[in-house]
């Protein structure tokens, strides 16, 4: 019997998936990967990701302003983004956030739009999905006083940031994604930050088209891979892959509890 995993964030309407799109979500099944959330980082393409969301009953989405593309795209709004929520299908907020690597000039704009997807989230009550880059005492700060202002929930999106960056999203009662970086070889400390958090606040995911793991390094990413992810994940814990991947898999049913197979089915 197949052991059921969820990839739960990957990008299947970037360009690299459009030849062979049926045939990704298909390998993607027979790895055991019953679900995906694809995530739209710019809403002008929000009708395309929901339009996949619609062609797969195993695929869900999200939708928000990625925080590098925060300066070149129109604001979103509260109103935007709780509409939006309202389709079925449609199952967190984001990707926002706040990424001072490449972008840190945008670093005002950027910290208005993570806060209005925060009211989406608060409105909502869906979950809010973080990336998080060279910003961590910035993205601490205004999660924490969000947070305490009107609670939400909310993932750490491919998390590769400090320990205290985890630490003060765990202590919110927060979950961290581990994806293909947790599986390089030179990514022992971001490891060893996975290692210590509870178990019951691990997510896995793959961040495709990037950010491949071993042995797939260096090539494009598919939800499939998040499999590889998920086996080191699982040594890390010390547990079988099989009690690894039922782990995850309620950590996710718990953030995302509009993610159901039977819901989509029904």
């Amino acid at each position: 019997m197949t052991i059921t995993i969820t990839d739960s964030h990957c990008h299947l309407d970037f360009p690299d998936f459009d030849e062979e799109r049926p045939e990704i979500v298909q390998r993607a099944g027979d790895a055991g990967v019953a679900r995906m959330v694809t995530i739209c980082t710019r809403l002008r393409n929000e009708p395309a990701v929901r339009a996949i969301a619609e062609a797969y009953p195993q695929v869900f989405y999200a939708a928000g302003t990625h925080p590098m593309s925060a300066a070149e795209e129109p604001l979103a709004s509260v109103q935007e983004l709780v509409t939006l929520a309202q389709h079925p299908k449609f199952v967190g907020i984001g990707e926002t956030g706040l990424d001072y690597h490449y972008t840190a000039d945008s670093a005002e704009i950027q910290k208005q739009s993570l806060r209005i997807h925060i009211e989406a989230a608060q409105e909502t009550g869906l979950p809010l999905i973080i990336h998080a880059r060279a910003a961590d005492d910035d993205m601490a700060r205004i999660l924490t006083e969000t947070y305490e202002a009107r609670p939400y929930h909310c993932v750490m999106h491919c998390f590769s940031s400090s320990a205290e960056l985890a630490q003060a999203a765990l202590d919110l009662g927060f979950y961290l994604s581990m994806s293909g970086i947790a599986a390089f070889p030179k990514s022992q400390e971001l490891r060893d930050i996975f290692a210590k958090a509870p178990l019951d606040r691990i997510l896995v995911e793959t961040d495709s088209p990037y950010l491949a793991p071993p042995p797939y390094r260096g090539k494009r990413n598919e939800p499939s891979y998040v499999v590889n992810t998920a086996k080191v994940g699982a040594e890390l814990f010390g547990l079988p892959y099989e009690e690894f991947a039922r782990a995850t898999e309620a950590n996710f049913d718990r953030l995302f509890p509009k993610a159901s197979l039977k819901k989509a089915a029904a």
